[in-house]
């Protein structure tokens, strides 16, 4: 079940054809958990790949074009809501998507878009498929699955202001999408929301919700892509009864995560946690970063931090790679975008994955880069899931390969193409990494 800014609750199914045809659904819910429907949208079009992207390493961009989007209510409240707000657009022919008085009928399907019909109604619900414009597909190995193939469709970020989302150029990703065709051990789930249509929505298998106590550590469980293309994997250590944490951000010039330029250690203190008031099933906290230290790993970084303005980023002149630097007497470091002291707000989320380790969800961070250092900018959606240490074996020996280049550091294999024999992605082959 994920988590979009708003927040919306949604799954979804992507089809690829040959052709360049696709066809896709969208689940959306009124819980986090996946559980209670709200309204589905059944979206066909066409997508054409272009070139490798000159903006995020590791992506192909694409065009693509809308022939259709419909809408099916799975409740008269869904029906209700969404009629209110697409009848108050002016234009495009929406004024009477749904006239006052029509009851709810189980199953109808309604047009939202129609490139013949030059309808568009779907603005009103921020809805768009820029997602498709920028695409990156993985494959890897699942540890826990006995080294079992996995494949993964990254499509681009959705941006965190309502207001910009019908506009957004991706620069980022979200949360993957897992090839049908490997579902059954990795992602009991996937075949759920697969085998699922418009009309028949997923319910997602119920799950006993975890408290949140913050405790031990945390860390990434694959390379991360943030807008504004930044790359990188993240490791924390939260000391629940002094209520402390530290942490490593671990940046990188590739998306593969093995080509390091610098290393932020930040550290403080966090408040009590309360349910948030937005996102059902999220906890809201308030983080303090008092300390901070830089360690470059690359020539670029060096002269970009010695060439800094004096007194604004440690010691003027006196950085080297691989030398780590306490940025606090400075108040942080004006050029990697670090401000010391600094209060975060932030929004927490915990949960189990298929194989029952602990997930640690921590807000996402503003499309355009900025901080959600005020009560109205805290998150209201996630960024991808860190993983317990003490549940995951297989990271045992993270922070010793971090910088070694070897598979363990990340949990990637070389990325490989397959055989032309899975026609589900059989348009997407193209953007298979080696």
């Amino acid at each position: 079940c994920e988590v979009r800014p708003g927040p919306e609750f949604l799954t979804r199914s992507y089809l690829f054809y040959a052709n360049r045809l696709f066809k896709a659904h969208q689940f959306y819910y009124w819980d986090p958990s996946c559980r209670d429907p709200s309204y589905s949208l059944v979206i066909k079009g066409k997508l054409r790949l272009r070139q490798p992207s000159w903006v995020t390493r590791g992506a192909t961009e694409a065009d693509y074009h809308l022939h259709k989007v419909g809408i099916v209510f799975h409740s008269r409240r869904a029906m209700r809501e969404v009629a209110a707000r697409v009848n108050q657009t002016r234009g495009a022919g929406c004024g009477g998507f749904v006239r006052p008085g029509r009851g709810w009928a189980p199953g109808t399907l309604h047009e939202l878009l129609s490139a013949r019909g030059m309808r568009d109604c779907a603005a009103p619900l921020g809805f768009a498929m820029n997602e498709l414009s920028l695409l990156r597909v993985e494959t890897r190995f699942q540890p826990q699955s006995g080294r079992r193939l996995v494949e993964e469709l990254y499509l681009g970020d959705i941006h965190t202001e309502w207001g910009e989302r019908l506009h957004h150029r991706p620069t980022g990703y979200q949360r993957p999408l897992q090839s049908a065709l490997h579902h059954v051990h990795p992602c009991p789930a996937c075949g759920i929301i697969y085998r699922a249509n418009e009309h028949h929505p997923p319910i997602l298998p119920a799950r006993a919700p975890l408290p949140m106590q913050l405790g031990g550590s945390w860390v990434s469980t694959h390379c991360e892509v943030r807008p504004a293309v930044l790359f990188l994997t993240r490791f924390f250590t939260f000391h629940g009864s002094s209520h402390t944490w530290e942490g490593y951000y671990y940046h990188y010039s590739d998306p593969l995560c093995k080509q390091p330029t610098f290393t932020i250690y930040a550290s403080g203190h966090y408040t009590p946690g309360v349910p948030s008031s937005k996102v059902q099933g999220g906890t809201e906290l308030a983080f303090r970063v008092t300390q901070a230290r830089v360690t470059p790993m690359d020539t670029v970084t060096v002269t970009m931090l010695n060439s800094s303005e004096p007194g604004s980023c440690g010691l003027t002149g006196s950085w080297s790679a691989g030398v780590e630097q306490d940025i606090t007497p400075t108040n942080g470091c004006l050029a990697l975008g670090i401000r010391l002291p600094h209060t975060e707000y932030e929004l927490f989320s915990t949960e189990r994955d298929a194989q029952e380790r602990r997930l640690l969800y921590i807000g996402e961070r503003p499309t355009d880069g900025s901080s959600p250092d005020s009560p109205d900018k805290r998150p209201t959606s996630y960024q991808a899931p860190l993983v317990q240490c003490a549940a995951a074996p297989e990271f045992s020996t993270y922070l010793s390969l971090k910088y070694m280049g070897k598979e363990a550091g990340n949990g990637n294999e070389a990325l490989r193409p397959l055989p032309l024999a899975l026609s589900l992605l059989v348009a997407l082959l193209v953007l298979r990494w080696d």
